[in-house]
């Protein structure tokens, strides 16, 4: 997955330390409170972390999260997602969001996706972008992330 940090003016963030973390392919977190039966992936961690370059781009490879069960409701999934939080200048400045994958059929039983704004929903999933996939090795996902204004990529609020 790749993409570009931007402010509310389009312009490129550089510099912004990019963090990830996942479920496995089989939907199970690498965390001692995840009790979820799938089984851990050895060579896996879940976690990342990149600064953006000069022009606000960040790049990761990694594995498409599984859904995952989450107990809070009969028969509760969550659709495959993946968490970012992005540093600003200080570790007091600090946005956290979700990136989902096109056309997940959970998205209408996800309370954390219904959460947002119908008109805002589609800045929290990713685009696939064919010139990113390596040929018999990984599919490619865009997720551009805008700071501010009223184009702003959906953040947790504290």
């Amino acid at each position: 997955m790749h993409g570009q940090v931007r402010d509310s003016d389009g312009r490129p963030v550089p510099d912004t330390l990019v963090e990830v973390w996942q479920a496995n392919a089989g939907g199970r977190y690498l965390h001692k409170w995840d009790q979820h039966d799938a089984p851990l992936d050895p060579h896996f961690a879940g976690v990342g972390r990149a600064l953006t370059d000069s022009l606000g781009r960040y790049r990761f490879v990694t594995v498409k999260p599984g859904a995952y069960p989450w107990r809070n409701h009969h028969n509760a999934w969550r659709p495959a997602h993946i968490h970012f939080s992005l540093f600003g200048r200080a570790f007091t400045q600090r946005l956290v969001t979700q990136m989902y994958f096109p056309d997940d059929p959970l998205f209408a039983h996800d309370p954390i996706y219904n959460s947002v704004p119908e008109a805002a929903r589609h800045r929290l999933v990713s685009r696939f972008d064919l010139s990113a996939t390596v040929e018999q090795w990984a599919l490619g996902f865009e997720f551009d992330i805008v700071l501010r204004g009223r184009e702003a990529t959906p953040t947790e609020q504290p």
